[in-house]
């Protein structure tokens, strides 16, 4: 082979090295995830227990059992006890008025969703309508803005958690289930929700007739624990943060 044939041959040779090293690296550009990307897809988890070493949560989600929230709140009130009731916005544009009356006894509003979806099965702009929706019904009703939402089912999907961050949500779970929606057991409800209680623990349950049952021995259980009920909110932080 000529020297101007050995010439041409290497730099052919080297000008497809250079070119597939450039695609390359814009293919690692374009599937990798960087800065805020990144972190949407890794660093996003749900929330399962609290910080706090003095307080626990009921999370009560409400999509029915309507009937059954004014004794709840009576119970409430009379030990003292502040919560959080999540609440699914089909269900707050059917009732403003037992809305304003959870909110006005000091209880904190989550968002439950809108239709109560199942947001692991559902894409990232229903996610968004599903979240958004409710939001948009509760602060019609009560003139604020909720920031945490705690999915129906429990059911969620990355999408979920990333719209839900960009929504200005904290997407909460629970540390304990009551599972009091399929078990219409007042002992048992009362069990799963205390044994072995300790701060931070998110327990959650529904406005049912065993519920409310059950929920004096469980607002007993608490106290006797030597721990409050509280807010998931504050429960969610350290007892030393403000």
């Amino acid at each position: 082979m000529s020297n101007k044939r050995r010439a041409r041959f290497f730099r052919i040779v080297l000008g497809n090295i250079v070119m597939c090293a450039t695609v390359a690296v814009l293919l690692f550009l374009t599937v990798t995830p960087t800065g805020a990307d990144a972190n949407t897809q890794v660093d996003k988890k749900p929330l399962y227990v609290g910080q706090s070493a003095t307080k626990v949560s009921l999370m009560i989600n409400v999509y029915w059992g309507t009937e059954y929230i004014a004794p709840m709140l009576e119970l409430l009130d009379r030990y003292n006890a502040k919560t959080t009731f999540f609440v699914g916005g089909s269900w707050a544009i059917k009732n403003p008025d037992t809305l304003k009356a959870v909110h006005a006894a000091g209880h904190e509003i989550g968002n439950h969703g809108y239709y109560h979806k199942d947001h692991k099965k559902i894409d990232a702009a229903y996610n968004r309508k599903e979240i958004s929706s409710a939001h948009d019904a509760v602060k019609d009703i009560l003139g604020i803005d909720m920031n945490l939402f705690a999915p129906p089912s429990g059911a969620f999907c990355d999408a979920t958690l990333s719209v839900a961050e960009q929504l200005g949500y904290r997407t909460v779970m629970w540390t304990r289930d009551t599972i009091d929606w399929r078990d219409h057991d007042s002992a048992l409800i009362c069990k799963r929700a205390v044994k072995n209680l300790k701060g931070g623990d998110l327990i959650l349950m529904h406005p049912t007739h065993e519920t409310v049952n059950a929920l004096e021995d469980i607002l007993k259980a608490v106290a006797a624990a030597g721990l409050v009920v509280s807010p998931v909110s504050e429960v969610l932080s350290a007892d030393d943060v403000v």
